[in-house]
């Protein structure tokens, strides 16, 4: 029998009322449908919950009921009269509940374990696969011929493996020279039935390049940052030669190319191209400095594990009891020419080996004897950056005692030390020495000895002496039209920033409907001017860091305004001070996927030309736009911090939030899945069990 304390609740939700009573001294609660009515005094739930709110009937349940569910009364029964679900201790159906689901993880992980076994055991094979391949006579034994009456590697041996490679065979030949940034985006903006592509490279695999620092102390793996380069090519149905460029002989459309047999002697070939794209990267800039071969270098895969075992036998050569203290602060004095991201990012790597594995693993001296030194020719570090970044960047060293060393300029390394001359409160140079166990030059880039040949051929057509130039198409100056294409750190575009600027100024004169050669822009206008230079050529933003003094500079006749004619000549001064955009791998992967998508248009493009007998001219102009760069902005890695340039002004600075961010952009822009679990396991494997000591 229900009493005059029964509390009804609704819910609009499950479209329910819980019905909460008392008997004797026991509480009770039930629950009933609001389409359904309780046999007891014919109380229905849509009634309860329309009655009348006064008194104790919507009065809240204490929390200690919650503990207690005994069973309903027996009388209260839904009409088809069935008893209402029994109820539990909350306890027990937490319990209940946790099994269930710890039990359905288990069912879950083991089946997933159990596939892949399966599927790697169907990976294992006991008999060959193939047999009987056809191999054309000519693959085998090519023909001679060429300048040099050289092997001609016009078909290879492996063009009738399948018949999508056969159907490649008669397809305009693509030859890519690199097996970097620019050519692998290539590869996977290209349709695959567009060409028939020949990659060649010195090296087998695709280096992850922004990474490469954290490899050098055992935070990631030297694999996790590598991709198998037949595995990329394989995309597009082409092939791969482990092959080293020598020269290009356009009038016969060959490249020569040199390469060791298994005898250990240099063997030579050409290789035919319709299409040729060169991105074969750069060189560090030396810069005329002596005893450079007593510094590392921080270009590929190797140069990471010689750094990696240098630093780690530095340290256990420290320990030794038969080490001075001279010998041994020597040895833990770390020095880092170049203040660029390479060079930053190396610092901040090193100083967290040495202070979070080292005071664990080493003796605690080591600590307190280690010194980390940047040396930066410029006035501050990440000089190409916002300039509140390159303060950040600055402070946060100088917290973690790493001595930043500004307009400071080697003259010369020694097997044992540094010499570099910097300013004194007075300007004057003052030469000084620095001992050093290991010095790291990452000072800029410069041509390759193949580009260096390329260019000298071509003789006044190529008038830059660190890269190839280009045109807006990316079209290797003074080649024949269409021909031959270069991408990357290899090449530069020609600015011809001062017309594109001088069109920005026309544009603002058009805005203010005035006459652009009598146009005056204010200081605030120059200002607008600046941010729109900056965010079109990143590469002068450098040059545009104090407009007041050129404002007032150029402001020849004092009238507060800039003249079109002063307008003109400040901005002919910057374009005479621009080389080339930036030397990163965003801008050679951007120049990449942009010959891809070219390609494939002049591809499909290619029949109807044909048709119509068109088979010279500016191809290039007719069925793609120009080459224009976007700075997408620059990041970099502090040590436990990093920070983000994002242009025009705009940049971000943080802790542990923004190294995680830095990883997330690279994890994402990694080459492939394989190369992200690596990762992955990578930054999991650090956490856990710290970075790798091991060298060999």
């Amino acid at each position: 029998m229900l009493s005059r304390q029964a509390v009804a609740r609704l819910s609009p939700r499950t479209s329910s009322a819980q019905l909460i009573f008392r008997r004797g001294s026991q509480r009770y609660d039930a629950v009933a449908s609001k389409r359904i009515n309780l046999v007891d005094r014919n109380f229905s739930a849509r009634r309860l919950y329309s009655s009348n709110t006064r008194g104790p009937l919507f009065r809240p349940l204490a929390p200690w009921a919650l503990l207690r569910a005994p069973r309903p009364q027996p009388n209260i029964r839904f009409l088809s009269g069935k008893s209402l679900p029994q109820g539990r201790l909350w306890i027990l159906n937490f319990a209940y509940r946790s099994a269930a689901w710890f039990g359905g993880t288990i069912v879950i992980l083991g089946a997933g374990v159990v596939a892949f076994f399966l599927y790697d055991a169907s990976t294992y094979r006991e008999t060959s696969s193939y047999q009987d391949i056809h191999v054309a006579e000519n693959a085998l034994s090519p023909i001679r011929g060429g300048p040099k009456n050289l092997p001609i590697y016009d078909i290879q041996i492996d063009d009738d493996d399948t018949a999508e490679m056969q159907t490649q065979k008669d397809k305009p030949k693509l030859v890519i020279l690199g097996g970097g940034w620019g050519g692998v985006a290539l590869l996977k903006t290209l349709d695959p039935d567009a060409y028939h592509v020949t990659l060649v490279s010195p090296t087998n695999y695709f280096l992850f390049t922004p990474m490469l620092p954290s490899a050098t102390v055992g935070t990631l793996e030297l694999r996790s940052l590598i991709e198998p380069i037949r595995r990329i090519v394989s995309r597009v149905k082409g092939h791969f030669i482990r092959a080293k460029a020598e020269t290009i002989e356009y009038s016969e459309k060959l490249v020569e190319m040199s390469q060791m047999d298994y005898n250990g002697n240099e063997v030579r070939f050409y290789l035919p191209y319709d299409k040729l794209v060169i991105s074969v990267g750069s060189t560090t800039n030396p810069h005329g400095v002596k005893g450079l071969d007593n510094c590392h270098f921080l270009k590929d895969i190797e140069d990471a594990h010689t750094i990696q075992n240098h630093i780690l036998t530095n340290l256990e050569n420290a320990c030794l009891p038969t080490t001075s203290d001279e010998e041994r602060k020597r040895l833990l004095s770390f020095v880092i020419c170049g203040g660029g991201p390479t060079g930053v990012e190396f610092a901040a790597e090193l100083f967290d080996l040495l202070n979070e594995d080292i005071t664990r693993w080493f003796p605690k001296i080591l600590r307190n004897e280690v010194s980390v030194h940047l040396i930066q020719s410029r006035g501050h570090i990440l000089n190409t950056y916002d300039e509140a970044v390159s303060k950040y960047a600055e402070d946060h060293f100088s917290r973690d005692q790493v001595a930043v060393l500004t307009n400071s300029r080697v003259k010369e390394v020694t097997p044992r030390s540094i010499l570099f001359t910097q300013k004194d409160d007075n300007g004057e140079p003052v030469i000084k020495e620095l001992p050093m166990g290991f010095c790291l030059w990452s000072t800029g880039v410069s041509q390759t000895e193949f580009c260096q040949k390329v260019s000298a051929a071509l003789g006044s057509a190529q008038t830059n002496r660190h890269a190839l130039e280009t045109d807006t198409h990316l079209r290797l100056n003074g080649t024949p039209l269409g021909d031959v294409y270069a991408i990357g750190d290899c090449s530069t575009v020609q600015n011809n920033v001062a017309d594109h600027l001088v069109t920005f100024l026309r544009t603002i004169a058009w805005e203010k409907g005035q006459d652009p050669e009598t146009v005056h822009l204010t200081f605030g206008e120059w200002r607008a001017v600046a941010q729109r230079v900056r965010k079109r050529f990143p590469q002068a933003a450098d040059h545009l860091k104090r407009l007041d003094r050129l404002f007032f500079d150029y402001d020849k006749d004092e009238s507060g305004t800039l003249e079109f004619s002063e307008l003109r000549e400040l901005l002919m001064q910057i374009d005479s001070k621009l080389t080339s955009l930036p030397a990163t791998a965003q801008r050679a992967h951007q120049q990449g996927r942009y010959l891809g998508h070219k390609f494939n248009k002049m591809a499909k493009a290619a029949p109807g030309m044909k048709a119509n007998d068109i088979i010279h001219g500016d191809l290039d102009e007719t069925v793609f736009k120009a080459f224009e760069y976007n700075h997408l902005g620059s990041l970099a890695y502090i040590g436990n911090s990093a920070v983000f340039d994002l242009g025009g002004g705009w940049s971000v600075m943080g802790g542990l939030w923004a190294v995680y961010a830095w990883r997330s952009v690279y994890f994402a822009q990694s080459v492939s899945l394989r190369t992200r679990i690596l990762l992955a396991m990578d930054w999991a494997k650090r956490t856990l069990f710290g970075r790798d000591l091991i060298s060999w």
